[in-house]
């Protein structure tokens, strides 16, 4: 058979039956769509969580009070034997390729200016934290190296937090009070945004040892360690263990990477977007049913031209090879709708909903449309196989 007399046999069948046709595509396309769509939001979802992390670098490790399991049972802060201390901050500067390390306390409290009261998020935290979290300071400076015991009640204010209470006027030297504690404002940092649901514009940042007195804490909630470029994270974590061990006894605490961070994050949302692709699986199944019925009622229906085709002399793999071309073009036309359908759907989703990230990956939508084809030709085998192997005479008896 020649190509040009396949491709009017195959074209001209699918074209002569457009209603049924179209249905049959159509089940393609729904499942196609749905695959395109869902992985897009899955996928855009996997990069900004990714984003969110990586901000800061990938060089950070974090440490924790308690253990997360001990003996099955989860202890946390609560739980430690030991709290983490300024002590263990000091300590673990000595760790090789340490390059800084920021203690962190954090609670909620009320700020007050000049008759005007916001309750937000205060960081008591350590002067190179705008090192570690890559954070600018837009005016003035940031909390300076003072002595961790005993800090001056310096306040750097977020970009957010500064336009509430300030407006327009400078606050530089200005004198605000957290909680029944009053501080001295010495600078104001650039707005970063919301990461992960936290707002770090919203915010004071005063010295460790104040936001203890100010929440009434004894020990630190957690210490990040910035460690160099290039080296090993897994050497910098046993140094990390080593030294702390020397100083609790025990290993009570948790170490937690930011590569260990991300993997956890990578698997869920693998696993979500694995699953968002099922859910249009299944509309794919319900499709290449479709294909499989209609198939099979068009070798009923064209059982004479079978016979035709045969006794002018086409064999038996020709038949074979133009039932299930027409599968095939079936699945693809209803794949490419889908891919178009599900593309734009996404692309209008984050029109409309800016804040939901949407990122399409090509990779699901040329597996989409392969997949497609070849639910076509795995629809389309036994209907084809059952068209070639007719007997021409006993087709030809069917008109």
């Amino acid at each position: 058979m020649l190509i040009r007399d396949f491709i009017r046999l195959t074209t001209g069948s699918i074209t002569y039956q457009r209603m049924r046709s179209f249905l049959t595509g159509l089940g393609i396309a729904v499942g196609i769509a749905a695959v395109v769509f869902l992985t897009s939001i899955g996928e855009g979802l996997n990069r900004f969580v990714i984003s969110e992390f990586t901000q800061f670098g990938t060089n950070l490790i974090g440490i924790n009070p308690g253990r997360v399991t001990t003996m099955g049972t989860p202890l946390g802060v609560l739980g430690s034997v030991r709290l983490l201390t300024l002590g263990d901050v000091e300590a673990l500067r000595r760790v090789p390729h340490a390059e800084s390390v920021i203690p962190w306390i954090w609670g909620n409290a009320e700020v007050e200016s000049g008759g005007k009261r916001r309750r937000t998020t205060i960081y008591g935290v350590g002067p190179e934290m705008p090192v570690v979290l890559r954070i600018d300071v837009s005016a003035g400076r940031f909390l300076p190296a003072d002595d961790a015991e005993a800090p001056r009640a310096f306040a750097v204010l977020g970009s957010k937090m500064r336009k509430e209470l300030f407006g327009t006027v400078n606050p530089l030297g200005k004198r605000i009070r957290i909680g029944g504690y009053r501080f001295r404002v010495i600078g104001t940092m650039e707005s970063k945004g919301q990461i992960l649901g936290f707002d770090l514009d919203d915010t004071v940042y005063i010295p460790t040892v104040r936001g203890m007195e100010l929440f009434n804490r004894e020990g630190l909630m957690e210490i990040d360690v910035l460690y160099s470029e290039g080296a090993s994270v897994d050497e910098v974590a046993e140094g990390i263990r080593r030294v702390l061990i020397a100083r609790h006894g025990q290993e009570d605490f948790t170490i937690t990477t930011q590569q260990q961070m991300l993997d956890v994050l990578g698997s869920v949302l693998d696993v979500l977007t694995i699953a968002v692709s099922a859910l249009g699986g299944i509309s794919l199944l319900v499709g290449s049913v479709g294909i499989l019925t209609v198939m099979t009622i068009s070798v009923n229906e064209r059982t004479a031209e079978i016979g035709l085709l045969r006794a002018l002399g086409a064999g038996r793999m020709d038949v074979l090879i133009l039932f299930l071309g027409e599968a095939v073009v079936l699945g693809a036309i209803g794949g490419l709708a889908g891919m178009a359908v599900g593309a734009g759907g996404a692309q209008l989703t984050h029109f409309f909903l800016p804040a939901l990230p949407v990122h399409i990956s090509w990779f699901y939508v040329i597996l989409a449309e392969v997949l497609a084809t070849v639910i076509g030709l795995l629809s389309g085998i036994l209907p084809a196989w059952r068209a070639a192997g007719m007997d021409p005479v006993e087709a030809l008896r069917q008109e």
